[in-house]
């Protein structure tokens, strides 16, 4: 009797466990029943009929990194690269993932690849580097295009290396160097321009200053001279005009012709001594009588002012 009842416990015990399923978080369970699809299994506590229905697939809901292999791509101007590559996806559809295709990991690789070569095929080496963010975007589209059936979806694609022959390396390495050198080449003689312009500019304003300078000191002696001959022309006048007041005073005739005897005398001397020949007038004898003419045309000026 103990022995029936033990069986009947564990037989108890085990279409409990059949037919209790616990799904756990970001976990799918395709259930069949009698070999159909019968429904997916959500998170938490299911009930199944046992012996009647199985959980036929398991699947993680969770974003999956994929590694794509290393594979030989030609590029456009015929020249063999390396690539290697990361993809990122997750099932959407559990049902499509267990049906649609046999092994979903598999195509998303393989498509991949075949993808990435034909993107390739299309760039030049030089512009392999430059395009990665597009060749990426040109995978993502072409497989999430045909994963629509899996069930699967292509969130990103990433290149991991892009690796030319060790030919192509060294003939980069020299293009590489030779664009330096040219690019050191093309910065000195820009420099040397540079400074054949600034010595330009530099002689140029020395030039300018120096004639501004002239042209200053210039303008400065014509003031100059300008307040002499002015200063000069007012010294006369004034020293004219004391003339004419001291003439007008008692006794100032007399000594104007006291002046003029003395300057007849003086001139008449210079001639002397600076001419061999000597021309006097007929009356130089009368001295008096030359005075008194040079004083008949003063008085005759002084009675035009």
């Amino acid at each position: 009797m103990g022995y029936v009842f033990l069986t009947l416990a564990f037989l108890a015990l085990v279409v409990v466990f059949a037919t209790v399923k616990v799904v756990p978080q970001q976990t799918a369970y395709v259930v069949e029943r009698l070999g159909k699809f019968f429904a997916v299994l959500q998170p938490g506590v299911n009930f199944i009929i046992p012996f009647f229905d199985r959980v036929a697939y398991k699947h993680s809901l969770k974003e999956t990194a994929l590694d794509i292999p290393e594979q030989i791509c030609i590029t456009r101007d015929n020249v063999q690269v390396r690539v290697d590559g990361v993809i990122f996806i997750q099932i959407i559809d559990p049902m499509k993932a267990s049906y649609g295709i046999n092994d979903y990991r598999f195509a998303v690789s393989q498509l991949s690849q075949t993808t990435m070569r034909s993107e390739m095929g299309k760039i030049e080496l030089d512009k392999t580097f430059e395009e990665r963010t597009t060749i990426n975007q040109a995978v993502v589209n072409a497989i999430d295009e045909a994963a629509i059936g899996w069930g699967v979806k292509v969130l990103r694609y990433e290149i991991k290396n892009i690796t030319p022959p060790q030919t192509v390396l060294n003939a980069m390495e020299k293009q590489m160097q030779a664009e330096r050198e040219k690019r050191a080449v093309i910065l000195e003689s820009e420099g040397q321009k540079q400074s054949s312009i600034n010595l330009a500019e530099g002689q140029k304003q020395k030039v300018v200053l120096e004639s501004e300078g002239l042209r200053l000191r210039q303008i400065n002696e014509a003031a100059g001279q300008a307040e002499a001959i002015k200063s000069i022309a007012e010294a006369t006048a004034e020293s004219i005009r004391k003339v004419a007041l001291a003439i007008q005073e008692d006794g100032g005739m007399n000594a104007v012709q006291l002046r003029v005897a003395e300057q007849v005398v003086n001139q008449f001397g210079n001639l002397a001594r600076t001419n061999n020949t000597l021309i006097l007038p007929a009356n130089f004898g009368d001295l008096s009588s030359i005075i008194a003419s040079a004083m008949t045309v003063v008085k005759q000026q002084d009675k035009t002012v």
